[in-house]
């Protein structure tokens, strides 16, 4: 589903779909901001008393992946909340599959998609009030995840 094209894209128009949820007309509230998208392959060094060469060989073993943040203003929906609720209680089958689609100028076309498997919310913030603040009220979920993949 990647499609290049000589200019970056703009990072504004993004969707995120939660469980391949309701398309961006049917949304309770979009989030604002998308954060900690990440990945690192970790490396061991290995060196065998017998070898010729004096330094040791680098081996693959595991990867990381980072915890993804996901900000959007305060709307009065307790999708969240729910979700969070749910694993604190013990509940077993709330892994869902996280897409968040990167959109072209027009909104017409996904530029790129990366897909959080196996994700689960493991904290969640509430906002900043303050009796004399002029900012939008933002709430804040941090997934952590088992699989990403792009497409």
């Amino acid at each position: 589903m990647a499609e290049f094209r000589a200019r970056p894209y703009a990072q504004f128009n993004f969707l995120v779909e939660i469980d391949g949820g309701a398309d961006a007309a049917d949304a309770k509230a979009g989030f604002q901001e998308v954060s900690g998208l990440s990945m690192e392959i970790t490396a061991a060094e290995y060196r065998a008393g017998n070898s010729k060469e004096n330094s040791p060989m680098k081996i693959t073993t595991l990867h990381k992946l980072g915890d993804v943040t996901l900000k959007r203003g305060v709307m009065g929906a307790l999708d969240l909340y729910t979700w969070i609720d749910a694993v604190r209680n013990g509940k077993q089958d709330q892994l869902k599959t996280v897409t968040i689609s990167l959109q072209d100028e027009s909104h017409e076309k996904v530029a790129m998609k990366w897909i959080l498997k196996e994700a689960r919310p493991v904290r969640y913030t509430g906002p900043t009030m303050s009796g004399n603040g002029s900012e939008v009220a933002v709430e804040e979920l941090v997934l952590a995840f088992e699989r990403l993949e792009l497409a």
